[in-house]
């Protein structure tokens, strides 16, 4: 059985962060990677400081290899089950038939966005169907934009889309629109184009336009569409881990939960979390941890030196 200080579920910006600062701290730490990043779809990353502009698999190939220069271990794998120890701590148990050993445990499995049945959205998604203005605005800024409703934040998102361009379409789809909401869009010279949307329109590989149930076409050159994200987070339910009324898990501010020994960060506790802030919470999670493990390291040693002095 592989033994660690840390084993950390997820390879993503959060995982491998955390990974970096623990193995800076001497901890042994292994990343456990199943290989399918949120954000696979997305040809760039925006808004990451020093990093504008990169494909998301390179920051995540960099972040490997940085981990492994300090001794960090990154194995590619799924884990089935998570048990506590026989002892104390935690075992992992991997698809392979693997088992590691942990004394910490960090979770950092991401979230899944669930997208309006309608056909072409998930095909275009992270290309021209966004999601995030702030990830992908400036890419299409000045262009001729829509807003697909039918999730509860769809007029909020429209109103933050409209910081993009002037040229931005409203369709409710199922959203009902309120007079005030309406009066608000109007104002802002959006437009509103009423019906149920059937389906997003490809040419040549490319959006062209938003496609109503009464034949009508409205041409545009991307859509913004809000997801309904929903934690990846069946590890960090199972192992007891209290959730708030939205199912999503309750951590403090470093990331520790209810469960003592393990910690989560990013997108799996925190749904706004950007590249750049989940690693940022991988960092936070890293040094509590890591401060966990040494009040723990003084226990044990004062213990032991009580033993022998008695001895």
């Amino acid at each position: 059985m592989n033994n660690n200080h840390v084993v950390i579920i997820g390879g993503g910006a959060a995982g491998l962060s955390a990974a970096l600062v623990l193995s800076r701290a001497r901890r042994t730490v292994t990343v456990v990677d199943a290989g399918e990043p949120r954000n696979a779809p997305a040809a760039h990353m925006q808004g990451y400081l020093s990093r504008d502009g990169m494909p998301p698999r390179e920051l995540l190939a960099a972040g490997r290899a940085e981990v492994e220069r300090y001794g960090g271990k990154v194995v590619p794998g799924t884990v089935t089950d998570v048990t506590p120890g026989r002892r104390s701590g935690f075992e992992i148990r991997l698809a392979d038939g693997t088992v590691l050993a942990a004394r910490r445990l960090l979770i950092a499995t991401g979230l899944r966005d669930e997208l309006p049945d309608i056909p072409g959205v998930r095909e275009r998604f992270g290309r021209d169907v966004l999601h995030c203005p702030y990830c992908h605005g400036y890419e299409v800024r000045d262009r001729k934009l829509g807003v697909l409703g039918g999730g509860p934040d769809a007029i909020r998102q429209v109103q933050l889309v409209r910081q993009w361009a002037s040229d931005v379409v409203f369709f409710p789809h199922t959203t009902q629109v309120t007079a005030e909401q309406r009066q608000q869009l109007v104002a802002r010279a959006i437009g509103i184009v009423e019906g149920k949307v059937v389906r997003v329109v490809v040419e040549d590989n490319r959006l062209s336009g938003v496609e109503l149930d009464d034949g009508s076409l409205i041409r545009r050159d991307a859509v913004f569409v809000g997801p309904r994200f929903v934690p990846n987070a069946d590890l960090l339910v199972s192992l007891g881990c209290a959730v708030d009324d939205n199912d999503w898990v309750v951590a403090d501010a470093t990331g520790r939960t209810s469960v003592a020994g393990v910690w989560v960060a990013g997108n799996a506790a925190n749904a706004r979390a950007q590249v750049i802030t989940a690693a940022g919470e991988g960092s936070a999670a890293a040094i509590a941890l890591n401060a966990d493990l040494v009040e723990e390291d003084v226990q044990h040693a004062v213990e032991a030196f009580r033993g022998n002095y008695v001895a």
